[in-house]
């Protein structure tokens, strides 16, 4: 792969991009992400011109982000399509697809019209299936492609953008040792592309007369009327930038028992299955809470020993709320915190047996307000 060509047809972008205008967008209710998929045509050059064809169908799909009107960044998946040629007496099959990363620069026109550049690289894989005197052989090669086209778009809503695209795929090449002969292509394409941009056009303001009046905050929680759209916050509340009280979720404690273990052991007893169990079928009831699994050590032995083995036992709780009470493994964590936290103070046995234990703490989806 040429990797000046690559750098030199990044820069060309780069500066297209940076000429442009960094003005805010008009529409600041629309989010900046946008999805999109998109059909065309592809010609593979240097294959395929002379006793073969290319199957012209090829395709993308991708996401992207726009830091402005102007500037953003889109990753995507093209399927380039396929080629048949024969060379030599060696007939081939070859196609080229795989991942892109790319910058994009847009230039708005008049009305709905605008003009599009992009630049990037694709990871490409290139498999090719040879025939050479009725023997026949396969391989696939991966490596880094640089690309680059322009476009021109329409939409026919602030959200739905219909455009014309071009690219061009350089060093589209494979240095397979078991080819017969090795592939060095370039690629055209040419197709239609629908994106979808996430979010609500700004509605358009009515032009009315402008009226002076005060601004009036009938709450006194910071939020003029005009912009409140929460007009009874309790005065005590954090309010947001829209007048509505700020809300947080709060842990709580979900006591299961005491659920203690031997010295220098991580293995749970039988007879705290039960406790487990009571806290399983809390879960179950509210299945948007999760759980954190805390183990405890006592102070006994290393430091360094007593927060490997606290981690044993929280980890062997929680393997047994998942493995065997059937609560999905993306709701319990476990966690170990050694000597760190006890329950009982001092060096005595009783201080000891307490201290070898784990605590359930359950993060709830219930909201309280943040005071001020």
């Amino acid at each position: 792969m040429d990797l000046d060509k690559m750098m030199k047809n990044t820069l060309k972008v780069v500066l297209l991009t940076s000429m442009l205008p960094l003005a805010a967008s008009a529409a600041q209710d629309l989010t900046p992400w946008y999805v999109g998929a998109g059909l065309g045509v592809n010609n593979y050059e240097h294959i395929a011109t002379q006793d073969g064809d290319d199957n012209p169908y090829a395709w993308d799909v991708f996401a992207g982000y726009m830091f402005n009107d102007y500037f953003g960044a889109e990753i995507g998946y093209r399927d380039l399509g396929n080629a048949d040629w024969t060379y030599a007496g060696i007939s081939n099959d070859a196609d080229a697809k795989g991942a892109t990363l790319g910058l994009v620069g847009v230039l708005p026109l008049g009305g709905r019209w605008s003009l599009s550049a992009e630049a990037g690289a694709m990871y490409y894989s290139l498999e090719n299936s040879q025939s050479f005197n009725g023997k026949s052989s396969s391989y696939s090669e991966k490596d880094f492609a640089p690309y680059f086209g322009a476009g021109v778009g329409y939409n026919f809503t602030e959200n739905l953008k219909l455009q014309a695209k071009y690219r061009r795929y350089e060093n589209l090449d494979d240095n397979a040792r078991n080819a017969i002969v090795p592939v060095n292509a370039d690629s055209n394409y040419w197709g239609l592309e629908l994106s979808y941009r996430f979010g609500t056009p700004a509605a358009v303001a009515a032009v009315v007369a402008p009226v002076v009046t005060a601004p009036v905050d009938s709450d006194n929680d910071g939020v003029y009327d005009d912009k409140d759209q929460c007009p009874a916050t309790p005065e005590t509340h954090k309010v947001d930038s829209v007048g509505c009280s700020i809300y947080e979720n709060v842990k709580n404690k979900e006591d299961v028992g005491s659920i203690q273990f031997a010295n220098d052991s991580a293995v749970v007893k039988e007879v705290y299955y039960k406790d487990i169990e009571r806290l399983a079928n809390y879960l179950n009831k509210n299945p948007e809470f999760t759980v954190e699994i805390a183990g405890h050590a006592s102070n006994v032995g290393k430091p360094e020993y007593n927060m490997t083995l606290s981690d044993k036992r929280a980890n062997a709780v929680a393997k047994i709320l998942v493995d065997k009470f059937g609560i999905s493994q993306s709701r319990v964590s476990a966690n170990g915190y050694g000597i760190t936290q006890p329950i009982v103070a001092g060096n005595s046995k009783e201080a000891h047996a307490a201290n070898r234990r784990i605590e359930a703490i359950v993060t709830t989806t219930t909201k309280q307000p943040v005071l001020k």
